[in-house]
């Protein structure tokens, strides 16, 4: 399979972790297409991307921002030319994602495909690279379900996202929608084997429920607070509470921190939080809070590198989650 262990796979090629210096946000999208009826604006495409890449440079400068993950996967009008571009621009590492999104994006070809064809399908993406420039993803994901259980389709794409990840050696993050469904979707993702330190439960800020927070974490997964901002779904004070409640529970290592800007009216430049709402706003409230620096470095760039690279990076835990 493509790739050292130990490496971070981005769209322009591996990448040594100890090379990251900076933060890295670990769940965004640079280029997608998710609109439907009701969600006119649910894309980023070429007529953003100067913007998406300003963006990123000036959080580069500004915050060290050293890595986005860019969780655009089939189905979600991915577009990996397009995040080389922007890496290149920009000056910031970009990994590309694989996978399926929740069924009502699914493509006509999943619906009729069995596990092995899809295994077969994202073996291709991770060792023949994506695209004509055979680009390769660098974690499968986000793969989806909504509910408090995958429906069929979900299960079937997701049993396949796990063992293409046994397979290949890359680590999965998934979506829920609302945060609901995480602790199924990690019992049938470790069903086929895969470890929990590989496994990344996506959205869990927007769930008000620190005991299932706890338990993904205790069970070995990343718990990712991928929303940060998106107000609208949930308030900023909520959020704070959970990510503090899970730093007291003794699990300041299993949590990841992003924004998910998944339409052009997040950017900054059109009035939105953008993708630096994390570093500007957010991170300064919780540093308020009492959580150290190196607390916020272990969530916001020692945590994302092991989710990718592996559980073999020093540094895996704080000795303080935050003053009292």
């Amino acid at each position: 399979m493509p790739g050292a262990a130990g490496t971070v796979r981005t769209v322009s090629g591996p990448l040594c972790p100890s090379a990251v210096r900076g933060p890295v946000l670990a769940h965004e999208h640079l280029a997608l297409d998710l609109r439907r009826p009701g969600r006119p604006a649910a894309f980023l495409d070429g007529r953003h991307e100067g913007a998406i890449v300003a963006e990123l440079a000036a959080l580069r400068e500004q915050f060290g921002l050293s890595l986005v993950v860019e969780q655009t996967c089939r189905g979600m009008g991915r577009d990996v030319a397009a995040l080389a571009r922007v890496s290149a621009a920009s000056g910031v590492a970009v990994v590309a994602g694989t996978g399926w999104y929740c069924a009502p994006f699914h493509p006509p070809d999943v619906r009729r495909a069995d596990v092995g064809r899809l295994v077969e399908i994202l073996t291709r993406d991770v060792v023949d690279g994506i695209g004509p420039a055979r680009i390769r993803p660098g974690l499968i994901g986000e793969a989806g379900s909504h509910g408090d259980r995958p429906g069929a389709p979900e299960r079937r794409t997701l049993t396949a996202a796990a063992r293409t990840a046994v397979r290949t050696g890359l680590p999965v993050a998934t979506h829920t929608r609302l945060g609901r469904g995480g602790l199924a979707q990690l019992a049938l993702l470790t069903a086929q084997g895969l470890a929990p330190h590989r496994i990344a439960i996506g959205h869990q800020d927007l769930l008000d429920d620190p005991a299932v927070h706890r338990r993904i974490a205790a069970e070995g997964a990343y718990v990712a607070f991928d929303t940060v901002g998106k107000t609208a779904y949930q308030d900023d004070a909520a959020r704070l509470r959970l990510l503090l409640a899970l730093l007291d529970a003794g699990h300041a290592d299993r949590i990841l921190l992003s924004c998910d800007i998944s339409r052009h009216t997040y950017l900054a430049g059109q009035g939105g939080q953008g993708y630096g709402y994390l570093f500007r706003t957010f991170l300064p409230r919780v540093r308020a809070a009492g959580v150290s620096g190196d607390v916020v470095d272990l969530m916001t760039r020692r945590n994302p590198l092991r989710f990718l690279a592996g559980p073999g990076l020093p540094g895996g835990q704080a000795s303080a989650t935050r003053s009292r």
